[in-house]
């Protein structure tokens, strides 16, 4: 599958959303066209993505604290293309080392 870059970082987001909040997302960190795209993926089943019903949202004590007012959930196909970025990433991230290793 070949994702824009957009799209590539709205899916690492996404599978950060998911393994370290439980799939709970805070859309205030999500621009009109990340909401757009991932609309798109909901339709047609890349990435699932909706409302918390509102009883189950709670108030975070500070407007600078998260607000999770959205879930989303990974395909499989999700899940792998997400891998495959986070690799690539990585790979890409390892070319700017700039410090000195004292062990191997």
């Amino acid at each position: 599958m070949k994702i824009t870059k957009d799209e590539r970082s709205l899916l690492l987001f996404l599978e950060t959303c998911s393994v370290d909040q439980a799939g709970k997302v805070d859309t205030r960190r999500m621009n009109d066209d990340d909401m757009k795209i991932v609309s798109a993926w909901n339709e047609n089943g890349f990435v699932g993505f909706g409302r918390i019903k509102f009883t189950d949202i709670s108030k975070p004590p500070s407007r600078l604290l998260p607000n999770y007012t959205h879930w989303c959930e990974l395909s499989e196909e999700a899940w792998k293309e997400a891998h495959k970025e986070r690799r690539a990433r990585s790979e890409r991230m390892a070319k700017k080392i700039t410090y000195k290793r004292i062990s191997k």
